[in-house]
């Protein structure tokens, strides 16, 4: 596999579930005995990514005292904290820019959802040297929460769509961008993926693929799914445990 690194993005404030977890970040809520967001390190560590870091925001600290003390076998785990907020795409650079690293791709993923899916084929998309970007998109009855990703027969991306009721593909929050494209971000903030990022990229001709997957998918961002992490997790990712 190409060298890829990994970037979480754990900054939001978790508006919508603030009120039963205010004492900490929604990341760090507890699934199957440990916090969520180490289910999603436990994932990339199965992908065979090494090396990771989590950018953070509110309540960062929290997150950094944990991985201070929990050093998971297999893989190294930093922090990077935002000072203000910089939106998704701007975490994701800030923390790019601090770490010094420089791999051939990167791979970035939400802190409050998991797609019990490997990243194989995603990474596949990269064979073809002209591709850019890779979205991980998920297949989908009813696209009205999330909006959908609308693609060519060629799975290129064309553009966004907003929140529409009926079957659809998702946008999944999982990326991999060359580390070669990062220079075409557009330079401010706060900085969005879906409104800033890849307007831009398409704008720039940067091929952008949509790697479609029917796969179990949860994010962690409504009381109703919040209540579903539990047998999520039993289902797809008990198997991944090995202790820190």
């Amino acid at each position: 596999m190409i060298d890829i690194k990994a970037v979480i993005l754990a900054g939001g404030y978790g508006t919508r579930i603030k009120h039963l977890i205010s004492d900490i970040p929604k990341p760090m809520f507890r699934v199957a005995d440990r916090p969520f967001i180490e289910w999603i390190i436990f994932h990339i560590r199965q992908q065979g990514i090494n090396k990771g870091i989590i950018s953070t925001g509110y309540l960062g600290e929290v997150i950094e005292e944990y991985f201070n003390k929990c050093k998971i076998s297999g893989i190294n785990i930093n922090c990077c904290q935002e000072k203000t907020r910089l939106g998704t795409a701007g975490g994701f650079i800030h923390a790019v820019k601090q770490s010094n690293l420089y791999p051939e791709a990167w791979l970035v993923m939400n802190g409050d959802s998991l797609v019990a899916n490997n990243f194989e084929k995603l990474v596949s998309y990269l064979d073809d040297q002209e591709v850019g970007c890779v979205i991980l998109g998920i297949s989908v009855d009813d696209t009205s929460r999330y909006g959908s990703l609308v693609c060519d027969k060629s799975n290129n991306l064309l553009h966004f769509s907003e929140k529409e009721h009926g079957q659809g593909c998702i946008n999944g929050g999982i990326y991999i961008f060359r580390h070669r494209i990062l220079e075409y971000f557009p330079s401010k903030y706060p900085l969005s993926f879906e409104y800033d990022v890849f307007p831009t990229l398409l704008q720039q001709n940067i091929k952008i693929k949509v790697c479609e997957v029917q796969s179990p998918f949860l994010d962690i961002g409504t009381p109703e799914t919040l209540t579903q992490a539990e047998k999520f997790i039993k289902e797809n990712f008990t198997n991944l445990i090995k202790p820190c």
